[in-house]
């Protein structure tokens, strides 16, 4: 549950769900399309407590349902932005999966070309590199047509999909998500200077090997790309070892940003 000691702002959109006191780093986590903070719950509970997870709720979804959506990600990136800004206690860094890849990269744009955060590192994960581009218009199908893809993805639970109350409740925040998603366009700028990481599924409908590779152009600092057995959400049968990835690539960002010895 949000800590009842944190700014209104905060509260409605960070979730952490294992106090870590002690962390080094904090771990911001990007949910996807239609996804909610809940579902990083089980990583909170590994990385814990040497690193602080902030999971990001985002309006229209669960405690947050009867909040307006937000349909583009510039909305996104403003209203992230300013939950973050103030946590200035650890460096951090971000991870997004999906959408959140996306999200998680401009909010990291956004606060590095500001200067408020320190930034260690962005994994990202089922997204193919911003500089790329793919026609979609799922937030255009009809509501059959975007439960359609949903199901496709194999993200959500089948028998969830079935209830008609559960479907009445997702649909506006996934066609806002997919909205935003879809109609996001890159624009050049510089590139971030901290290192990313990529996790992407070898059979993953939504990105390709090349697709992914290209998120090298982003960045001017490191670049690492992991490829795991899976679809879209590779993340959930590969648990142990995308852990054990994020856990490589936390220590990998701390390593590169600390001072040279001597």
């Amino acid at each position: 549950m949000p800590d009842p000691d944190l700014p209104e702002l905060s509260r409605r959109w960070l979730r952490q769900y294992r106090p870590a006191p002690e962390a080094a780093v904090t771990l911001v986590a990007f949910p996807h399309a239609g996804g909610s903070a809940s579902y990083f719950q089980p990583l909170s509970g590994v990385l814990g407590p040497g690193v602080e997870v902030l999971c990001l709720q985002y309006p229209g979804r669960q405690d947050r349902r009867r909040e307006p959506c937000l349909d583009t990600v510039e909305a996104f990136v403003d209203a992230i932005g300013a939950v973050l800004r103030p946590r200035t206690e650890r460096p951090m860094v971000f991870f997004g999966h999906s959408m959140g890849a996306v999200l998680g990269y401009e909010t990291a744009r956004r606060l590095e070309a500001e200067g408020d955060v320190d930034l260690l590192g962005l994994i990202v994960s089922g997204r193919r590199s911003p500089t790329t581009t793919r026609h979609e218009t799922v937030h255009l199908r009809d509501d059959a047509g975007i439960l359609a893809e949903v199901r496709r993805l194999n993200g959500t639970d089948a028998a969830l999909l079935d209830d008609e109350d559960i479907r009445q409740m997702i649909l506006p925040c996934l066609r806002a998500d997919y909205t935003a998603v879809e109609t996001y366009v890159h624009r050049d700028g510089p590139a971030l200077r901290c290192p990313i990481s990529v996790l992407t599924g070898d059979a993953d409908p939504q990105v390709t090997r090349q697709e992914a590779e290209r998120w090298s152009e982003v960045t001017s600092g490191g670049f690492r790309l992991q490829a795991f057995p899976g679809g879209h959400f590779f993340l959930n049968s590969q648990h142990g070892p995308v852990t054990r990835a994020l856990t490589e690539a936390l220590a990998d960002f701390r390593a590169a940003a600390a001072p040279p010895r001597g």
